[in-house]
């Protein structure tokens, strides 16, 4: 399949990377309904990793099974599904080329204690993600944890050892731990520093949230007040984390958060369309919905990207 114009442009930001990592980019890239637009939905299902089964998938318990995670990302026309070592694994030869995979290789768990920092555990590798096939890593660091400087070091080195392999990596790029208020977390001076971390650790492809008006930094907040930074509208928001990001030059995808309305996970994608975000990487929003329900949620989104809705 030719690589569309809108893609080859976005490769040409990844100057240092390999014809490797750049067909693995391109692969997600122009797979799916949105294959070749430069927006991307993306199928993340870590949670029963990070906060327990019934948590995760007693909402829609045909969600227990790995391979309904595949499927749903297959039949919904995604372009790509991210996962632990162990749900990867359990659909990767059924599915072998259907969808592009991201193995995510470090996860945390909600059984851990208040004082054990926040960090998470190396569960995979760039290996594994060759053996099954994958076209990227994926891995959560957490800015604003005493465990941070831990996280980056290790991410730098699966890093280099993906890149060298032709793997893309995928950061997820959280705002958490003892430097933050709870409202820091998602505070806009915040999202757009963890974007530019992940963006300076050599990410490809940068995960963050949607963020609050809230300014968290005292000598931040002195700058965009200053400078008269707009953060008024979700989309002005959107749009000053893509600065954040190379200038736009980097692709980031926002998640979708914990399940909520329809209406406000439509809402959330049209200011992350409108501010130049490349799409949404949303799990419990679709997984822990009923099947069709979640097809045809996922159908509006795709339609919302191509600017349809």
């Amino acid at each position: 399949m030719r690589a569309t114009r809108t893609v080859q442009k976005i490769l040409s930001n990844y100057e240092g990377d390999t014809p490797g990592v750049k067909a693995n980019l391109c692969r997600m890239l122009m797979h799916g309904k949105l294959g070749g637009t430069g927006k991307m939905i993306i199928l993340p299902v870590d949670q029963g990793f990070e906060h327990g089964p019934a948590r995760s998938f007693a909402a829609n318990p045909a969600a227990y099974d790995p391979h309904y995670h595949y499927q749903l990302a297959i039949d919904a026309g995604l372009n790509a599904y991210a996962a632990p070592l162990g749900m990867i694994e359990a659909g990767a030869d059924t599915y072998a080329g259907q969808i592009p995979t991201i193995l995510k290789c470090n996860s945390a768990n909600s059984l851990m204690s208040d004082t054990a920092g926040k960090n998470q555990a190396i569960t995979a590798g760039v290996d594994d993600a060759l053996r099954l096939g994958c076209s990227a890593i994926g891995f959560t660091i957490y800015p604003g944890s005493d465990m941070a400087l831990e996280m980056f070091e290790e991410i730098s080195a699966l890093r280099e050892e993906a890149a060298a392999k032709g793997v893309a990596t995928v950061i997820w790029s959280y705002p958490r731990g003892e430097a933050l208020t709870k409202e820091g977390e998602t505070a806009i001076d915040i999202a757009a520093y963890a974007a530019q971390i992940a963006a300076l650790l050599g990410a490809h492809v940068i995960k963050i949230k949607l963020s609050t008006d809230h300014l968290e930094l005292g000598e931040a907040k002195q700058v965009y007040e200053a400078q008269k930074i707009d953060v008024a509208s979700q989309a002005a928001r959107v749009a000053h984390c893509m600065q954040a990001a190379f200038n736009g030059r980097r692709i980031v995808v926002f998640s979708g958060g914990a399940k909520k309305g329809a209406d406000s996970v439509f809402d959330d994608a049209r200011a992350i369309r409108d501010g130049g975000g490349n799409g949404s990487i949303i799990g419990r929003n679709s997984f822990q919905r009923p099947r069709e329900e979640a097809l045809e949620m996922l159908a509006k989104l795709v339609e919302i990207y191509r600017g349809k809705a």
